[in-house]
């Protein structure tokens, strides 16, 4: 027979030291209670002092004249994420900075404030141009390069994926 005395403190005992699981076993019964934790999603920014990856570079790539895209897929003119939505050779000297990991992509530091970088902003090798989040470690991307920021490629609140394009900036 279940003694919800008994039941009632392993709750209480759950619920003071913040646990989300209890197993207890004796020779004679086996208790497991199990609880949802709540998730907090609020930003907040980066943690000071935090060391942040180094973001990849690459200079744009593009396939040759004629060959053949597939329609919508990465690369495809006009397709989402895609830096060939002007013409091809607009984008032939621009430098991408993409991202060093999966996460949500932001453009600023809190939701209250401006963007670290819009089109036409001057960055330079440190230059701080986004935050990515992953697992609420929030990290702060560097340009890693030098020039005027021409496209902005991701969107506030957006999931990136590692090595996807962020940004293209025109070298100076």
């Amino acid at each position: 027979m279940v003694d919800y005395r008994k039941l009632k403190e392993l709750v209480k005992l759950m619920t003071e030291n913040d646990l989300s699981e209890l197993d207890l076993r004796d020779q004679q019964e086996t208790v497991v209670i199990k609880r949802a934790m709540p998730v907090v999603s609020s930003y907040a920014g980066p943690a000071p002092g935090m060391a942040y990856p180094a973001p990849v570079v690459h200079h744009a790539v593009h396939a040759p004249a004629g060959a053949p895209v597939a329609p919508g897929s990465p690369g495809a003119p006009g397709s989402p994420g895609s830096p060939l939505v002007d013409s091809e050779d607009d984008d032939a000297d621009l430098i991408a900075i993409t991202s060093p990991m999966v996460g949500t992509f932001y453009p600023a530091p809190d939701p209250e404030s401006p963007p670290f970088v819009s089109v036409g902003s001057s960055v330079g090798s440190e230059t701080v141009v986004c935050i990515v989040e992953a697992m609420k470690v929030f990290s702060e991307i560097k340009a890693e390069c030098s020039g005027k920021v021409e496209k902005i490629l991701a969107r506030s609140g957006e999931a990136v994926e590692y090595g996807q394009k962020l940004f293209l900036v025109r070298p100076v």
